[in-house]
């Protein structure tokens, strides 16, 4: 499959969520992402649900959802040899990922130092919690996601008003440093292309969710004030929240300008909201929103979501139900747009996954292949890519430098 990343080559060392999320994007843009896995495979291999509850490493959903597109190979990098054949992939490579903590590559001699003597071309890109470049106490700190959303403030304005932190629902600092991760290593290739030499770029967790706490950041600077939790609120824009209807469901309605406010006043029958003194602007909303929330409620359970549904169509003004996975994951136009696909999984069949949500008008982002099984490419990568000879690969297999997922490494 072509696509506007053809030709990039990338060594794809991580695990779990963070690095390997950067690296599908990447491969579903056409790059080549040779995953190199331990003996036990990705970490996330060991994650359920697994399809036809078997456990087994290639029938994991969770690893096959993040793992499209790439080939995989186990490599033992505990010996000399499997080291060697890092080193070779490495320079035939542009693009070097991991997301271990920040001592580990240096201590199997593959930091930055250590790589750029290998391939000075080479963009080399790596995920952590807290950052290598950091402070020394956080320089082996582990971190998952939740530590990342703890640490970066952004469980501190997420749940219910006046309730206890929340996590948000995904693991959006693994997924949101991925992504910047991702746009940092294109922006590499291109400076790359340019000047001939590759960099290093050093992402954190912490980094990506504390660049999105959007205003936030902004109040607290200004007013000093310390952001909570709204609920389903925003702290500037009001009402821009979720309500219950006659039927029990929810319903966001979205109000984002003062012309909005006023064709909402009048589907809910209560024009003489429109210029109220408290009320008539964006501003005496969001001031006053303890007394308006609860007048609103009071119109919006009056009417169920398919009455509201329509009336808001009827009024051209932003609404949604608030779906659940099953209602989004059915929707005509996610269908429509190909973010749910179906790709024909060996050893399971065909099941649907999440497409590809980068949608250029002559390259797109698409899912062309499933996701690999352990080590499915190793002797392929040895052969064709490096060039070994079938008895040096024969030889690497019985030593456990290398392995296809079944004999180990």
């Amino acid at each position: 499959m072509s696509g506007a990343l053809e030709g990039v080559r990338v060594v794809d060392l991580s695990h779990v969520l963070a690095a390997p999320t950067c690296s599908m994007y990447l491969a579903d843009l056409g790059a080549e992402v040779l995953h190199i896995e331990p003996n036990n495979g990705d970490d996330s291999r060991e994650f359920g649900p697994y399809v036809g509850n078997e456990r087994d490493k290639n029938k994991s959903a969770y690893f096959i959802s993040l793992n499209r597109n790439k080939k995989s190979i186990v490599l033992n990098l505990k010996d000399k040899r499997g080291k060697q054949i890092l080193r070779d992939l490495i320079k035939v490579s542009d693009v070097v990922l991991e997301n271990f903590r920040p001592t580990t590559m240096k201590k199997l001699k593959f930091d930055w130092p250590d790589i750029q003597k290998i391939n000075p071309r080479v963009v080399y890109c790596s995920i952590c919690g807290f950052g290598h470049d950091c402070l020394p106490q956080y320089s082996e700190r582990p971190a998952y996601d939740m530590v990342a959303q703890a640490y970066s403030g952004i469980m501190s304005i997420t749940g219910p008003e006046n309730g206890v932190p929340c996590r948000v629902g995904s693991s959006i600092g693994d997924i949101i440093s991925g992504l910047q991760a991702a746009i940092g290593i294109l922006a590499a290739l291109i400076y790359r292309n340019e000047s001939g030499r590759g960099q290093y770029l050093d992402c954190s967790m912490v980094d990506a969710l504390f660049s999105v706490l959007e205003n936030a950041v902004a109040r607290h600077t200004v007013t000093k004030e310390i952001p909570g939790p709204l609920g389903g609120a925003h702290a500037s824009v009001t009402p821009f929240q979720g309500f219950k209807t006659k039927d029990g469901s929810w319903f966001v309605a979205a109000i984002g300008n003062d012309k909005l406010w006023k064709k909402y006043c009048k589907i809910i029958d209560r024009p003489d909201l429109t210029n109220h003194p408290d009320y008539a602007t964006n501003l005496l909303r969001t001031e006053n929103r303890q007394e308006l929330i609860p007048v609103l409620s009071e119109e919006m359970v009056k009417k169920t979501m398919k009455e509201w549904v329509a009336l808001f169509e009827e009024a051209q003004l932003p609404y949604s139900p608030i779906n659940n996975i099953k209602d989004i994951c059915e929707d005509p136009n996610i269908n429509y747009r190909n973010m749910m696909m179906e790709i024909d999984q060996p050893g399971i069949g065909m099941m649907r996954i999440a497409g590809s949500p980068i949608k250029l008008s002559e390259t797109p982002g698409t899912v062309y292949a499933p996701a690999p099984a352990l080590g499915q490419h190793s002797t392929w990568m040895l052969k064709e890519i490096l060039g070994y000879s079938s008895e040096e690969i024969d030889d690497f297999k019985k030593e456990l430098v290398i392995s296809d997922g079944t004999d180990g490494a």
